[in-house]
Formats: C-alpha cells, structure tokens, sequence
C-alpha cells in the first residue's frame, strides 16, 4: 500500500481529495478574508507613528509570507518530481508558480505604497526589497522554462532544477534584516522571543494571513485540474495525430 505523500501522487486518488477539500478552502478563505478586511480597515488601532498608513500591512505582511511559502511548496514539488518523477509533482509546481507570482507583486506594490510614506521613496535597493524581486524574478523565470521546450518533460526538469536551486534566495529575504544594515524594518511577528506587535493588530493580521492561506491552496487545487486537464488534452491529441 502506497505511504503518503507517494498515495498522492495517483491523479484520480488525488483529484478526489481535491474535490473534497475544494469547498472547504474556498469557504475558509472567504470567511477568513472577509471579516480579516473589516478587522483590519474598521477596527484595528492606527499605529502611533505611521497612523492609518500602517494599514498596508494588512495585505503586504500576508502577501509576502505567502510569497515565501508557494515558493518552498513549488521547490518540495519540483525536488519530488526530480528524484521521483511524479507528474503530478510537475502539475501541481506548474499551478504553483503563478499564484506565488501573483502574491509577490502584491508584495512588492503594497511595499512600495508603503515605503513612500514611510522612507519618503517607493522604491530603494536595499537587501530585503531586492531578495523579494529576485524572487519575483525566479517565478518569472520557472514559467518561462516550463513552457520553452515542445517537450513537456524537458521543460518540467529545466524548470524544476531553477526551483530548486532558487530556494537557496529565501533564507535571504527572511533574514536578510538581519544579516545587513537595511531601511526596511526588522521581523515583528515571527520572532524567537515572541511577536513585537500588540495583540490589537497581531490578531486580524493573524486572520489575514490565514485567508490568504486558505486562497492559495483553492486556487492552486483549481489550477492543478486545470494542468491536468491541459495534459490530457495534450496526450489525447497526440494520440490521434500519431493514429492519424
């Protein structure tokens, strides 16, 4: 009998448990982000310093974690589908990749919304807003290397070997405050000793997050379908010309 994740790797095994953990994702991510905005943006205090502009943090603090996180669920999936060949791993990294994309854009224009008023400037190179448009750019360049080769199995390695390898760019961005002297401001939250922000703004950006958690992995099980669906298409078509 097949031990998890290896059971996961059957599409039809996998493709029933998606649809039943889809509604309850969606559900979650709804109600999650709903009352996550209204806490945030109607009743969370401003803060002493930044006042109502400290709001940012709401979307840009989630959407950076999260950015961080499909990442390194992209990176596993692209290790398990290079030391195991499972398709499904390559489906499910190709799904990936332009969610993670998407939150950190959202990441790098929320930072830059914020920084104006904050630094006085949208934009400065320092080491974490630089590690995040690597990132950004690792994305970029994992979808383009999927997509480049006719062969879908050569495009799968290519892209899986850059995931892989750029994962080495994440314990940059975490700790890139930390390593050198930089304007963006040090980890508040995820601290050895405990977060350094008052309960009345950890708790709904808390919430945030865990919306932001909840769409990612509903969106990225509707793309998995998606993928699979595309690669069926693909063999059968191929099938046919081959017949033909």
């Amino acid at each position: 009998m097949p031990s998890f994740p290896h059971s996961l790797a059957s599409p039809a095994r996998f493709r029933r448990l998606s649809r039943r953990v889809l509604p309850w994702a969606s559900a979650l991510a709804a109600g999650l982000l709903g009352v996550g905005l209204v806490w945030a943006l109607g009743f969370a205090p401003p803060d002493y310093q930044q006042g109502d502009t400290v709001r940012v943090m709401y979307i840009h603090v989630p959407a950076a974690w999260m950015a961080m996180l499909c990442y390194a669920v992209m990176a596993a999936l692209s290790a398990s589908f290079l030391v195991w060949k499972h398709q499904l791993a390559d489906l499910a990294a190709r799904a990936s990749a332009p969610i993670g994309a998407c939150f950190t854009a959202v990441a790098l224009i929320t930072g830059s919304l914020w920084g104006k008023p904050t630094w006085g400037a949208y934009w400065v190179w320092d080491a974490r807003l630089t590690s995040v448009l690597a990132l950004f750019f690792l994305y970029l360049g994992h979808m383009a290397l999927a997509g480049a080769f006719d062969d879908r199995e050569r495009g799968g390695r290519a892209a899986a070997i850059l995931a892989v390898v750029g994962a080495v760019n994440l314990p940059i961005v975490k700790f890139s405050v930390d390593w050198w002297n930089t304007l963006h401001q040090p980890a508040s939250v995820l601290r050895l000793d405990g977060p350094a922000i008052h309960g009345s703004m950890l708790w709904p950006l808390l919430t945030m997050a865990a919306g932001f958690a909840a769409f990612y992995v509903a969106v990225l099980l509707v793309r998995i379908d998606g993928e699979s669906a595309a690669r069926r298409v693909e063999v059968l078509t191929r099938r046919r010309a081959a017949g033909a």
